[in-house]
């Protein structure tokens, strides 16, 4: 029988935001890293009549390698269902690591919509194009056996990074993300950063959009590049991070502390457009 307590645990309206549209990607449910219990917090107080999952919610990759699914990784997937049940539209965009359900978009499953990619139009009436984003990185279309390499090494940079955060919680340290660091360290990795966001910027172009939400390279973002806002998700595995329009049709990233549970509004388009 399944656990249903956390369910039970719903918090009363007055502590939920409540948002015109949700976005996240990169959950990776499957996997130790998966911040699972962090995620399904943060969906329980952060509500709206639309949600965008944009990709890797499943890590098809790593349960090939062996089955982990604890119970707070069935709690997400439940508490979506529910959240389609109520009435919500949820769109599903399957990313590289879920990539086995592709072959149904087009499709709907318990009023689940799966698709490629799709156009979100905000509350002034800009269009965003969704996707997951893995269609530009050249290292998974053209060299797939050096992205599971690399994601072989980015669970091993996880591992340590977790037992180091044990150790600097021990010492009354904050939380610090060696895989992060060496990500946006590295010039190489800062070269490919670039070169991503500038492609996911001209599709948006080509397809008529004024933006772009993607998820895939675990880097929460939002900026404005030339006529295209290029938007961002993160993950869930590090970041804790999600995107959200409000009503007023502003953008925001949301960061959520898995240790204590606070969110931390990031860059907004309202602050973006001030900039400009």
């Amino acid at each position: 029988m399944l656990d249903t307590r956390r369910e039970e645990e719903e918090p009363s309206d007055a502590g939920v935001q409540r948002y015109r549209a949700l976005f996240i990607s990169d959950i990776h449910l499957g996997t130790k890293a998966c911040q699972a219990e962090a995620f399904l917090d943060f969906l329980k107080t952060h509500k709206a009549p639309k949600i965008y999952l944009v990709g890797d919610i499943v890590d098809f990759w790593r349960i090939r390698r062996g089955v982990y699914w604890p119970q707070p990784h069935n709690d997400v997937l439940q508490k979506l269902l529910r959240e389609v049940r109520k009435g919500t539209d949820l769109v599903y965009i399957p990313g590289n690591h879920d990539e086995a359900m592709r072959e149904y978009c087009g499709s709907q499953f318990g009023g689940i919509a799966i698709e490629r990619q799709t156009v979100h139009t905000g509350a002034d009436g800009r269009r965003y194009l969704i996707m997951h984003g893995d269609e530009f990185d050249v290292v998974v279309r053209y060299a797939k056996w050096l992205a599971f390499l690399g994601d072989w090494s980015y669970a091993t940079a996880l591992w340590f990074n977790t037992h180091l955060n044990a150790v600097r919680r021990w010492f009354g340290m904050p939380y610090w993300s060696l895989s992060a660091y060496l990500k946006y360290k590295v010039k190489r990795a800062v070269n490919f950063i670039g070169e991503f966001e500038h492609a996911l910027v001209q599709e948006a172009r080509r397809s008529g959009a004024q933006g772009v939400i993607c998820g895939h390279i675990h880097h929460a973002a939002m900026r404005q590049v030339e006529d295209v806002v290029y938007i961002n998700t993160g993950d869930w595995v590090e970041s804790c991070t999600a995107v959200v329009e409000t009503e007023e049709g502003v953008f925001q990233i949301i960061r959520w502390n898995p240790h204590t549970g606070v969110r931390e509004p990031e860059t907004s388009s309202k602050e973006l457009e001030a900039a400009a």
